[in-house]
């Protein structure tokens, strides 16, 4: 038996790069032993098949952004390292038909951050971004995004529905020292509302339905600023496109 070292280093051999680069190309999905997939660079192998896509690039690989369809009751500061993420987003999770063209790879999973913080009881779209410039700009820059939101309601939906409940309920109400400078309320159904509010907190629609004497049921976030959830299942993720600019 041949003594088994880091795949690593025997695909540095193989392709004559540097082991760093042959670490990139393993992350990347481009090296099959025995015919299997293996993305770890510590891999250990002895005398095994191994094979390198011709097509394989050690270049540094661009950050992804994850958008999950968040469950109500999911708690998204439990996505702590990459194996919580690997387990709560999941490979499997991914939606059927995300159209993304991105191949889904273990790296995707490390090194998240969770933005745009949404209530644990509420459900819709949250974000994990490895992209600096993304989280920047949901952190640094929230004020400016705009978040749209179905809230189930009950209470007073008769006084509410009036147009100076209607008047009422757009006029918002000061949240943490700051009154909203867009926001845009109205009436879906009996009793849901489709609110689109900039910059919004955990605990804001509450707080703005609560001054109308309407009690929150449920809450869905649909879109955060240009970035909209589809029609990906609860519970199921897709990659951010491209294209795609909160």
């Amino acid at each position: 038996m041949t003594e088994s070292i880091r795949l690593a280093k025997r695909v540095a051999e193989l392709r004559a790069c540097s082991r760093s680069e042959a670490e990139r190309i393993i992350a990347g999905g481009w090296v099959k032993v025995d015919g299997v997939q293996v993305e770890e660079p510590h891999f250990r192998v002895a005398d095994q098949p191994i094979e390198i896509d011709p097509q394989a690039n050690p270049a540094e690989t661009e950050p992804v952004t994850l958008l999950l369809h968040k469950p109500a009751s999911f708690h998204t500061d439990l996505l702590l390292d990459q194996a919580a993420a690997l387990q709560t987003l999941g490979i499997d999770n991914l939606w059927s038909e995300d159209t993304s063209g991105m191949h889904p790879l273990k790296m995707h999973f490390n090194q998240l951050t969770a933005c745009a913080p949404l209530e644990a009881e509420a459900s819709g779209l949250v974000v994990f971004t490895q992209d600096w410039r993304i989280a920047r700009k949901l952190t640094e820059d929230a004020a400016t995004v705009e978040h749209e939101l179905v809230v189930e309601v009950a209470g007073d939906l008769t006084a509410c529905k009036t147009p100076e409940g209607i008047k009422r309920l757009n006029r918002g109400v000061a949240f943490n020292g700051r009154t909203p400078t867009s926001l845009k309320v109205s009436w879906q159904n009996e009793s849901r509302l489709r609110v689109a509010l900039k910059g919004a907190q955990i605990g804001h629609i509450a707080k703005l339905c609560e001054a109308v004497g309407l009690q929150v049921v449920s809450m869905k976030r649909l879109r955060l600023g240009g970035v909209s959830m589809g029609k990906v299942p609860v519970g199921e993720w897709r990659y951010m496109r491209t294209n795609e600019r909160f």
